[in-house]
């Protein structure tokens, strides 16, 4: 009876989704403070749709956020469009989007405000770790073609992760793939994914490292632009690929990889070849192969045809007899040419024989001629001499030494 009773106050306080919802959106579109509001923000991410423009305002420190709407028949009278990184002053409504149980800010006007505090620190963030060269092209690793242990840094929860693990079975079953899970949102978000990394790094095995989440807002793509975040991926010795999916300019992250793609899947594809493509191509390599090589034996035996045949009609044996009757008629004719330069070459040397013979002074000497020598010196004229000087004489055999006792004039 307790239990009845119980039960029968429980039915008549519980509501429907749709009920608690209707309730709520009559409390906010209902509240006058809330039917014309100016809301102060950055633009974190914008986009357009078939029914209107879509984009989000947050404050500086990313502490809240407020998803904002303008209707296409108010979008030309904007005074300023909303754009990523810029702060906007917007004048709008409460509404809350039954079929999500979210509220948001219909927009009907926005002013500018300058740029927002978020899209400077980025910029300055970008200007500083660019000009230390980590974005630098020449920094950029080529990937390993056929790498046999993949690493890949993700959250275990995120649909990025499914997306790689069948990709990558896909594309090249039996590959090693080393995970190391990681926040991929949040505040924790940075140091988690810098953590992963390290975890890849020391373990040695990876080849190539996938960093890596499925698409988001804006907002939530945040931990890929911190400075630890892109530090770990500069200084990392294993190639990066990072496949961060967002709608928006690349993160600094995305310029600090060796390769850069939007979708986890476009990054597990740039990771490993297709096995099948490889194969196929390898059939191909195959076939062109057997194709060349059957090409190039047809052709050697049809050379060797071609020389056959041109054997059988030089007839060689003949061809030898003439080229050794040829040989041998040089033959003769080489050795008579040597004998008769012999003979001219005996000759000559007899004839400078006896020319050095008659030349010889010891020759001069015993036919009768002698060498007067005064001091070593040979005497060839009287009018040097002295009386009583002694010279030696030099005759075909011996010597003999004199002494001057007279002198005869010379006669003209």
């Amino acid at each position: 009876m307790i239990s009845s009773l119980a039960n029968t106050a429980v039915s008549e306080t519980v509501l429907s989704v749709a009920g608690l919802t209707s309730y709520l959106q009559m409390l906010l579109e209902q509240d006058n403070a809330l039917q014309q509001v100016w809301v102060i923000g950055e633009v974190s991410s914008a986009t357009r749709h078939r029914s209107g423009l879509f984009f989000t305002l947050q404050d500086p420190d990313a502490s809240a956020a407020i998803n904002c709407l303008v209707w296409n028949n108010q979008v030309h009278k904007l005074a300023e469009l909303p754009v990523p990184g810029e702060k906007l002053i917007v004048l709008g409504c409460i509404r809350l989007y039954a079929p999500r149980g979210q509220y948001q800010l219909a927009v009907w006007q926005s002013l500018p405000a300058g740029e927002g505090l978020r899209a400077l620190r980025y910029r300055q963030l970008r200007q500083r770790l660019e000009a230390e060269g980590l974005f630098a092209p020449q920094r950029k690793r080529t990937l390993p073609e056929h790498p046999q242990v993949v690493g890949v840094v993700t959250s275990p929860q995120a649909a990025a992760w499914g997306d790689i693990q069948r990709t990558l079975r896909r594309r090249y079953p039996g590959l090693q793939v080393l995970f190391s899970p990681a926040l991929v949102q949040g505040e924790r978000a940075p140091a988690s994914i810098v953590t992963a990394i390290h975890r890849v790094e020391q373990d040695g095995r990876a080849q190539v490292l996938i960093v890596s989440r499925g698409g988001g807002a804006t907002e939530d793509m945040d931990c890929f632009n911190d400075e630890r975040v892109v530090r770990a991926i500069a200084s990392c010795p294993i190639p990066i690929i990072a496949g961060i999916g967002h709608q928006r300019d690349e993160s600094l992250a995305d310029l600090a990889a060796d390769v850069c793609v939007h979708t986890p899947t476009a990054a597990a594809e740039q990771a490993v070849p297709k096995l099948s493509l490889l194969y196929s191509e390898h059939q191909e390599r195959t076939i062109d192969l057997h194709r060349a090589t059957s090409q190039q034996v047809r052709s050697a035996f049809e050379q060797l045809r071609r020389l056959r045949s041109r054997l059988r009609r030089l007839r060689l044996d003949k061809q030898l007899d003439r080229e050794i009757q040829t040989n041998s008629w040089r033959r003769q004719q080489l050795l008579r040419s040597s004998q008769q330069r012999m003979y001219e070459a005996a000759q000559h040397c007899q004839l400078l024989q006896q020319k050095l013979s008659t030349l010889d002074p010891q020759a001069v000497l015993k036919r009768g001629y002698a060498i007067v020598r005064q001091a070593d010196k040979i005497v060839r004229s009287a009018d040097r001499l002295n009386l009583g000087e002694t010279l030696d004489i030099q005759l075909g055999e011996g010597k003999i030494q004199v002494k001057i006792t007279e002198i005869q004039a010379t006669e003209s």
